[in-house]
């Protein structure tokens, strides 16, 4: 299905070409007519299936084509996020399809600006994007109202539930116009018992959809395991790095305390690498992040944060440094490689540690991943283990200081 063949304003189509867009995914197209006649939308869908693009063309478009509620300071649209990395990437496709529509798009989360994003609203904001918790803190200080907001979106709904958001959307729920008076869109992973009970909850009988479910890896990704020693996990994965130095690399660790020594021990071997984990400076961690996406940073080394909602084009290999203990959370992982049509690999380095999670990973993706034999050869013993600094597990890398000796 073309995007012409819709009833889609022009203004919009305007911001769809300016995207390169021409034909609809299948998430476009099997929830985008149901959307544009005003029906409420619950769909399952993958990251990567141009979600964001079918809820944020059919918000632009409802909202071109219906009047405005009247003067007031509620948003006509709130879209709903788990997290900063997702609000920024949805603020973003917004500014390019809604270029042409004159709507004020403002997006707030936690971490930076907290005044100036506030000041934002205050002047009067069409479509408004946050994490639950700023959108719930600028809400109690009235910067903002939700009573005549006509178009919700919830998106990554499971993953509300995961981070303990539910009880955040209901007080903003509370607080909105009535679910009969505005149009609601959900979309998710897995519309699971507890995502279904959200929909009969908070919206009008919305139509679901099922598409690409996320259990289903992505087909043009090549998966691989190596079942390794802990003790030779760094120097397999820096085998790969070597053997293999024009690739992209998104490489996921368990926990803040590895990512960091990772990044590290890889840039005192020659590897230009930086890491985001949860609690970074929100500031660092855009920088991070739009040097990875623009080419210039050819290793990034992540916990589960990255796993969700990034849209990065041109990872060309997911490496599971250690396994997740999720299986959700290892499709998420791969799926951040071969996006938008493109081939990639997906390579798991399986320890003593975590090789107990495989089995539930296997039975989740309905697949063995292949293992691919260990040699001597790949593991490189020769590289630099301890870098100019000493490492700290719990407070990061330290300073060597002469002390002075006892008399």
């Amino acid at each position: 299905m073309k995007f012409e063949e819709l009833n889609i304003p022009e203004k919009v189509m305007q911001g769809i070409r300016a995207a390169g867009f021409t034909e609809c995914t299948p998430v476009q197209a099997q929830t985008l007519p149901e959307a544009l006649r005003g029906k409420d939308i619950a769909a399952q869908a993958q990251t990567g299936t141009g979600k964001t693009a079918a809820f944020l063309i059919a918000v632009f478009s409802r909202m071109l084509t219906i009047s405005p509620p009247g003067r007031g300071p509620s948003p006509r649209a709130l879209i709903i996020a788990p997290t900063r990395e997702l609000v920024i990437q949805i603020n973003a496709e917004a500014k390019l399809l809604g270029g042409f529509t004159g709507f004020r798009i403002v997006p707030v989360f936690g971490g930076i600006d907290y005044q100036k994003q506030r000041e934002e609203i205050g002047k009067g904001v069409d479509v408004l994007i946050g994490t639950p918790g700023r959108l719930i803190d600028y809400l109690k200080q009235k910067v903002y109202s939700l009573r005549k907001t006509q178009f919700l979106v919830i998106d990554e709904a499971d993953r509300m539930f995961d981070m303990g958001f539910i009880s955040d959307l209901r007080f903003l729920f509370r607080r909105m116009s009535p679910y009969n008076e505005r149009q609601s869109m959900l979309y998710s992973a897995t519309l699971s018992n507890r995502v279904l009970e959200l929909c009969y909850e908070h919206m009008n009988l919305p139509m679901q959809f099922s598409l690409t479910p996320e259990n289903v890896t992505v087909e043009k990704i090549e998966q691989e395991i190596y079942h390794v020693g802990k003790s030779e996990k760094t120097g397999l994965l820096i085998g790969i790095l070597k053997r293999e130095p024009s690739g992209r690399y998104l490489i996921f660790c368990n926990t803040k305390a590895v990512v960091e020594r990772l990044e590290v021990l890889l840039n005192a071997n020659g590897f230009a690498t930086a890491s985001i984990s949860g609690d970074i400076d929100q500031r660092k961690r855009m920088k991070v992040l739009s040097r990875f996406k623009d080419g210039t940073l050819p290793i990034l080394v992540a916990t589960d944060v990255a796993s969700r909602g990034l849209h990065i084009d041109g990872v060309t290999h997911v490496i599971n440094y250690d396994l997740p203990q999720d299986p959700e959370d290892y499709v998420h992982r791969i799926g951040r490689t071969a996006r938008a049509g493109a081939g990639g690999r997906a390579i798991s380095l399986a320890c003593e540690e975590y090789i107990h999670s495989l089995q539930d990973i296997e039975e989740f993706i309905k697949q063995k991943i292949p293992v691919t034999p260990l040699t001597d050869e790949m593991v490189v013993s020769d590289y630099r283990k301890r870098p100019r600094h000493n490492w700290n597990k719990n407070a990061g890398p330290q300073r060597k200081y002469n002390k002075p000796r006892p008399r």
